[in-house]
């Protein structure tokens, strides 16, 4: 998939605010996994998506429209962040009614830090999808800041601690956002889910 166009189009809490007339692809993951940074490399544009070093930067869904054909949708981070519990609490039901409720929904693009071991929000919030049969990708972060034999062991780790429970593993891919590891495989996934979801219409 060739990225033409990408453009912010809005933050949203509330789902039946949000824009409704395209396929999205949502983006969750751990605060600081470095999802922002994703964003911007697999859309080719360096400050679409505002990096911060500060966790629980994003509090709202945030909406871009790529190719005037689909939303990418960057939700906020779980997990540790510098933000009180109700505002916690909040984020939470915000990101599981849009992830039971959104009709346009394709994938959950689910990021993971390579360079940490199996988190306990991670699994559990992976599980939680598993449950609730919500499509979704595993994408490990960071590789670029890991040592190549280093990539392969923390992703097995990873694989075994979810065999613990998952018969089937989920499609998993290892990117970087400073050498683009990653980027055609994802936006091919993208692309076929797309064309799928819009032969399917």
């Amino acid at each position: 998939m060739f990225i033409k166009s990408a453009k912010y189009v809005g933050s949203y809490v509330k789902l039946q605010d949000s824009p409704k007339n395209r396929p999205e692809f949502a983006f969750i993951g751990r605060s600081n996994v470095g999802k922002s940074s994703l964003i911007n490399m697999l859309l080719d544009k360096k400050k679409l998506a505002k990096t911060s070093n500060t966790p629980g930067k994003t509090q709202t869904m945030n909406y871009f429209d790529v190719n005037e054909q689909w939303y990418l949708v960057d939700l906020p981070g779980y997990g540790y962040a510098k933000v009180s519990k109700t505002a916690r609490v909040k984020w939470e039901k915000m990101i599981r009614n849009y992830l039971f409720r959104s009709k346009q929904l394709i994938y959950v693009f689910q990021l993971i830090d390579i360079r940490v071991p199996p988190q306990s929000a991670d699994i559990e919030f992976i599980n939680w999808m598993g449950e609730s049969r919500i499509p979704f990708i595993i994408v490990f972060t960071k590789a670029d800041k890991i040592k190549e034999g280093a990539k392969e062991k923390n992703v097995n780790i990873f694989k075994e601690k979810l065999g613990e429970t998952w018969e089937e593993l989920p499609p998993i891919y290892i990117t970087s956002s400073s050498t683009k590891e990653g980027r055609e495989g994802l936006l091919k996934r993208i692309e076929t889910a797309y064309a799928e979801f819009s032969e399917g219409v």
